[in-house]
């Protein structure tokens, strides 16, 4: 196998200049003539392997690294320089070489933007799949889930459906709900539609929450629900009866692609209703802003749960009558996002609500407390959130507990209408906000103890010599 030539003209160049040494003295003690050591140091000429020997007995030089740096060099430049978009500017190698042997340090410096440039072109690959994943695309892709589709759809859209909230307010009136919601559904339920309301024991209906048997005209409740989730069951049976058609003009106007897709959004406009039946607008919003948006002190006023009490925020957005837009986002303990919607629509894009520094995160180390805090995006958009656990259906000895997390959010400008302004009177000059991104992958602070992913937008790692705190560094 022909031996590899090794050109290393700016580098002998340099052992002569740091020597202070003329080419007629070099050349002299190299036992070669003044032109052909002219011819070398221009690369027009390799070294011999006697030439390499005499470099090594007379100036001491580390032949292994004089080989490696100038080929490890020009095979980078080659690989730069077979782009697409730079394939061709070059006739041959000699000038690839002429680069990697007067200008060293230059050669690393393309090698390493060439570096970035390529791990920037994967990350936006990844950014537009993900895009694509998330319904970004211009078309809908046809393996997306219909539960995808739903969650999207409700997402964009405000959180307030006015012909629901009207027909919930006229069978209010005629409820006459004095004794308990729950009790007047039952009495409605019999006495119009010839259904009774039983709750059974978790062995008889292990796997439900509700059943409605049509042949015997019962509603089976589990009794593993709460008595506030016993009441939203039985609200969304009478809601399905009731208000059939103002819930099917609802599910009409959102344009879902496929029948399952209906039945899953009819699903969460039947909880609407069952929320609007148990906390009627108008009390429910003049009580809010009494309250100053105390989720704990509108629970024990409509005698409903933390969530549901959480979820009715989110859908005062009656014109003229409207209160603080919240939005709310409810996680498990793997960080899987189940629901995101908001007074109007859930900001993704703004927000995100991704970021492992939010406190909806911390929320499963503090069982049952509610988290406030302000935080800050990198836009400079602040927002309040306030963050809590909420309980599943009563587990039996033995099963795990199925615990969530609920956050709920509004711009810092509407903070001091709520009672939770009092913690942000604690905040001063910014001090005690937390800086947050949208997403791991879309946020691009320095130092970040608490990131989880490398950001899709800088490359990682390109300075060998530095370390920092973050588990992904980037420039």
């Amino acid at each position: 196998m022909a031996e590899r030539k090794i050109f290393a003209g700016a580098r002998i160049r340099r052992v002569r200049n740091e020597r202070a040494l003329t080419q007629v003295s070099m050349a002299d003690a190299l036992g070669i003539s003044p032109s052909y050591l002219n011819l070398i140091e221009r690369n027009q000429r390799p070294l011999t392997v006697q030439l390499l020997l005499k470099l090594a007995s007379v100036y001491k030089v580390d032949l292994d690294q004089l080989q490696e740096e100038t080929g490890s060099a020009l095979a980078g430049l080659k690989e730069v320089f077979s782009e697409p978009l730079l394939a061709g500017e070059l006739p041959g190698d000699q000038e690839l070489i002429d680069i990697c042997e007067a200008a060293p340090n230059a050669a690393a410096g393309i090698l390493k933007l060439f570096r970035a440039y390529r791990e920037q072109q994967k990350r936006l690959t990844d950014l537009s799949d993900m895009m694509a994943r998330d319904g970004k695309a211009l078309t809908l892709g046809p393996t997306r889930l219909p539960l995808d589709e739903v969650r999207e759809v409700l997402a964009r859209k405000a959180n307030y459906f006015e012909r629901i909230e009207a027909e919930a307010d006229s069978f209010n009136r005629l409820l006459k709900s004095e004794d308990g919601l729950a009790a007047a559904l039952k009495q409605w339920l019999k006495r119009e539609q010839s259904i009774t309301v039983r709750t059974l024991p978790a062995a008889t209906m292990p796997n439900w929450r509700r059943r409605y048997d049509r042949h015997s005209l019962r509603l089976f409740i589990s009794e593993r629900l709460s008595n506030f989730d016993q009441t939203r069951e039985i609200a969304m049976e009478a809601a399905s009866i009731r208000m059939q058609v103002v819930i099917g003009a609802e599910l009409e106007d959102l344009k879902l692609s496929s029948a399952e897709a209906k039945r899953i959004a009819r699903f969460e406009l039947l909880r609407y209703a069952a929320h609007a039946l148990m906390m009627p607008y108008t009390p429910f919003r003049e009580a809010a802003q009494r309250a100053k948006y105390d989720v704990d002190v509108l629970r024990a006023r409509f005698n409903v749960s933390f969530e549901q009490a959480a979820c009715r925020l989110t859908t005062l957005q009656k014109q003229g009558a409207s209160g603080v837009a919240f939005f709310l986002q409810e996680i498990d303990q793997a960080g899987h996002r189940l629901r995101s919607f908001g007074a109007q629509g859930f900001p993704q894009s703004r927000f995100g609500g991704s970021c492992p520094k939010l406190q909806v995160y911390n929320a499963f180390s503090h069982p049952q407390q509610i988290l406030v805090e302000q935080v800050e995006l990198p836009d400079k958009a602040q927002y309040l959130t306030i963050s809590r656990t909420i309980e599943g259906p009563q587990a039996g000895f033995g099963e795990q507990t199925r615990r969530t997390a609920l956050m709920l959010v509004c711009e810092a400008s509407s903070a001091q209408d709520t009672v939770y302004a009092a913690y942000l009177a604690g905040v001063s000059a910014g001090s005690g906000i937390n800086p947050v991104g949208t997403a791991c992958r879309l946020c691009e602070r320095q130092a970040c103890l608490a990131r989880a992913e490398p950001p899709l937008t800088r490359p990682l790692a390109l300075d060998e010599m530095v370390s920092g705190f973050s588990a992904y560094d980037f420039q």
